[in-house]
């Protein structure tokens, strides 16, 4: 029985498509890294083969054009992203996020005309939060959509987009109201093609160098006010709170399969290289630092079933997720740090994995809400 059997949320089915999603890490992923990341994206015609095998809007009824499934399949493929060695591809904002935004609040029209366009690769979505002065504390976002006439203006810049670059599809955090603070906050969906919309710079960032990320600006950008989402202004904050627990378990997600990673390449690293005459894996040091990295592992893994198992079943609580959130992030870093160690000199070439793992992990201990904001939701349940 394969080990990830053991974990409770997984079945028969899930097996199957761990196959599937496997073989298309492997094949499509993993030979991209370097190129990739010189490039600042993937590939755009990578989301069309994605939606070609079923790989897009994993837990999206099939009415809607996704593949019917349910969270579980949106994990199963991020691990297997996670384990191809891939952090370049921004699958799971388009998947169990945007996706999830439009299913959760899109009126009947909206979602059979955007989702199965963001089902077959046709589009990439996007999510804007983040502007230039605002980073974790939404009710301050200065973007604007003020009505006028049957249509919203939108006005302002985002950054730190994930998909930006390639994004067809922008769900915009924005003030329909701006005298109200959180309560005229909305979501506003706004196509790349739109007059007055505009592409920055793809950000050069110190990790996730292939992962497209960039700046936003929206000059004048009409769109028609059907596109608000869900129906009534000043909803959007209430959205937005909704949605992020689940954007803090994909997180988690990607924390700890990063930190299964980063064990199993050291393990054979340190068992293939040798020093004063015997492999590096024999000295005390390193049999001591890996076991810790092990227990750690392990009880993250632990911890991020469990908190999957109730996000299946609807009970994973807001303080929950957030201390997932934290905690995995703060430990992926510290495990994959020691991982570097144990590596040596190796450890901070960029062609060793372990190297890009470490950049790649710092920045899960700040979006979705920094460390910092996660303990102070922790402990206002206190």
């Amino acid at each position: 029985m394969p080990a990830h059997r053991s974990r409770p949320w997984m079945t028969a089915d899930l097996d199957a498509f761990r196959d599937l999603a496997r073989q298309f890490c492997e094949k499509e992923l993993s030979p991209n890294q370097q190129r990739w990341a010189a490039q600042k994206s993937v590939d755009r015609d990578l989301w069309n083969k994605a939606g070609e095998v079923g790989l897009l809007c994993l837990a999206i009824p099939q009415e809607y054009g996704g593949g019917g499934g349910t969270f579980a399949h949106e994990a199963v493929l991020l691990e297997e992203q996670a384990a191809s060695g891939d952090s370049c591809w921004g699958v799971g904002l388009h998947n169990a996020i945007v996706a999830h935004y439009l299913l959760a609040y899109g009126t009947e029209g909206q979602k059979r005309d955007w989702l199965p366009k963001l089902a077959r690769g046709e589009w990439v979505g996007a999510i804007a939060m983040t502007e230039p002065g605002t980073g974790s504390d939404l009710q301050t976002v200065t973007t604007k959509a003020i009505r006028d006439g049957d249509s919203y203006i939108v006005n302002r810049a985002k950054t730190f987009i994930t998909n930006g670059g390639q994004a067809d599809l922008i769900l915009v955090v924005a003030k329909t109201d701006p005298t109200r603070g959180a309560e005229g906050i909305s979501l506003i969906v706004v196509e790349a093609e739109r007059d007055g919309f505009r592409r920055a710079r793809v950000l050069d960032k110190v990790g996730l160098k292939g992962q497209d990320t960039a700046e936003l600006f929206f000059d004048d950008v009409r769109v028609p006010t059907g596109h608000l989402l869900g129906e009534v202004e000043g909803h959007g904050f209430l959205q937005l709170m909704q949605q992020l627990p689940q954007e803090r378990l994909l997180i988690g997600i990607a924390s700890v399969a990063a930190m299964e990673l980063a064990l199993r390449d050291t393990l054979d690293y340190t068992r293939s290289r040798t020093a004063f005459g015997r492999d590096i894996f024999s000295f005390q040091n390193t049999k001591f630092t890996l076991a810790e990295a092990a227990t750690e592992t392990r009880v993250a893994r632990v911890f991020l079933d469990d908190c999957i198992s109730k996000h299946l079943d609807g009970t994973l609580d807001v303080p929950t997720a957030a201390m997932l959130k934290w905690w995995s992030s703060d430990r992926a870093m510290r495990v994959i740090d020691d991982c570097v160690q144990l590596h040596g000199g190796y450890g901070y070439m960029s062609e060793y994995r372990i190297a890009r793992a470490w950049t790649d992990q710092r920045v899960q201990k700040i979006y979705g809400g920094t460390n910092e904001i996660m303990k102070e939701i922790i402990a206002r349940t206190l």
